[in-house]
């Protein structure tokens, strides 16, 4: 049962489904069979990709995943036991229906008091960067995917669940493909990496002129692009100062060299630093970016900065960088970090929640969050608890 009834719809921007077995494979063309597969490795069922077996996620089948909201206390108030990873997350539990399909995820949103969602994919955030080098491929997997969602995850469920697709930007006029395939198949919302765009020319940034075509028809069609945290490919620089050749592994106890630069947050500063800095908000001032599980500490920094910077070389921007940014982008903070700072500096239009459920880095009870928000205006708590993102996707509803 859900902690409270708010008296007012919740919408819950970040939230994830569980990936069937066949989700990447199922609509995968014969001439890349092979590419991804399952294989057994000392009684434990491993993903290959490209015959390489990942430990990306330590249960890719996702029969058994971690408790909703096991490390939620560590993400709070830290880890002064010196616990393992292992030891904040604990015993697993069997996969629920309800994060395998829609139908019973609806259900269980209505226990919880949760009215709208955003729905994201989780192992579909090793694809891009394990691809990189070859764009066909993973423009191939990525559009298998999303064949995928749109039948088991309709892309707005309900008018209630909006499930994100996701364009791989690498290849322009694929890219504008999937768009459009996407947008037919009824997406509100598409999902990005932040992450340079991976073409037969090696990595650049999406936000360079030449991704232009492409974001005009994102423009045109309305859709609001989400950016969330993923492997980004950072973990390779990482690797440079620690001497070592791992993958990014999403729940494996880290080094501390690692874990002090996922901290600071470098990925999304570097894309949002690139979004603006590259202009692409002034040619398509229509776009609405959210970012979502990036965590929002790093923000004030970032805004000094590129405000300095507009200072050095203003004929180099179109307005000052930090307008440019409450114009235009969304902020999801994470659910540890105080948000009252951030409804500050942007206003509480710009601000919405998001539980990460049913991860364990996430939120138990979604509703919960409102605790966070105490201390704010009534009408500012309505807009960050669902408001904002009703208005953003346009669906009808009365705040």
């Amino acid at each position: 049962m859900p902690s409270r009834d708010l008296g007012f719809p919740v919408f819950d921007a970040d939230n994830h489904l569980y990936e069937t077995r066949d989700a990447l494979t199922r609509y995968l063309p014969a001439e890349y069979r092979g590419a991804v597969d399952y294989v057994d490795v000392h009684g434990r069922t491993k993903i290959v990709v490209r015959g390489q077996i990942s430990d990306y996620i330590p249960n890719p089948t996702f029969d058994r995943v971690g408790r909703p909201g096991a490390q939620e206390e560590y993400f709070k108030h830290g880890n002064p036991e010196g616990k393992s990873s292992r030891e904040i997350i604990g015993r697993g539990i069997d996969c629920p229906p309800a994060f395998r399909s829609a139908g019973p995820r609806l259900e269980l949103m209505d226990e919880q008091g949760v009215q709208h969602t955003i729905m994201l994919p989780t192992l579909a955030s090793l694809v891009e960067e394990r691809m990189r080098d070859d764009p066909e491929l993973c423009a191939s997997v990525i559009h298998g995917l999303n064949r995928w969602m749109a039948e088991e995850w309709p892309y707005a469920y309900e008018n209630r669940m909006f499930s994100t697709p996701i364009i791989t930007p690498g290849i322009l006029d694929k890219a504008i493909e999937e768009l459009e395939w996407v947008v037919d198949h009824g997406a509100r919302i598409i999902l990005m990496r932040p992450a340079p765009a991976w073409g037969f020319r090696g990595p650049r940034s999406f936000a360079l002129p030449e991704f232009d075509p492409y974001w005009a028809r994102v423009q045109e069609s309305g859709v609001l692009v989400v950016i969330h945290a993923s492997d980004t490919g950072y973990g390779r620089y990482a690797n440079e100062w620690e001497g070592s050749q791992h993958e990014t592994m999403a729940f494996a106890q880290p080094q501390p060299f690692s874990q002090a630069l996922h901290n600071d947050y470098r990925d999304i500063q570097d894309a949002v630093t690139s979004i603006i800095s590259h202009g692409l908000l002034s040619r398509f001032p229509d776009l609405r970016f959210a970012l979502i599980e990036n965590g929002a500490g790093w923000v004030p920094h970032l805004l000094e900065r590129l405000d300095h910077t507009y200072e050095q070389m203003p004929q180099a921007f179109a307005e000052r960088p930090s307008t440019t940014f409450r114009r235009s982008i969304w902020m999801h903070p994470f659910h540890e970090e105080d948000p009252r700072d951030l409804v500050k500096l942007l206003g509480a239009d710009r601000v919405i929640f998001g539980s990460d459920f049913p991860h364990v880095e996430g939120l138990a009870d979604p509703v919960s969050y409102v605790d966070e928000l105490k201390g704010l205006p009534d009408d500012d708590v309505r807009k960050i608890m669902g408001g904002n993102m009703i208005d953003l996707l346009g669906i009808g509803v009365t705040v």
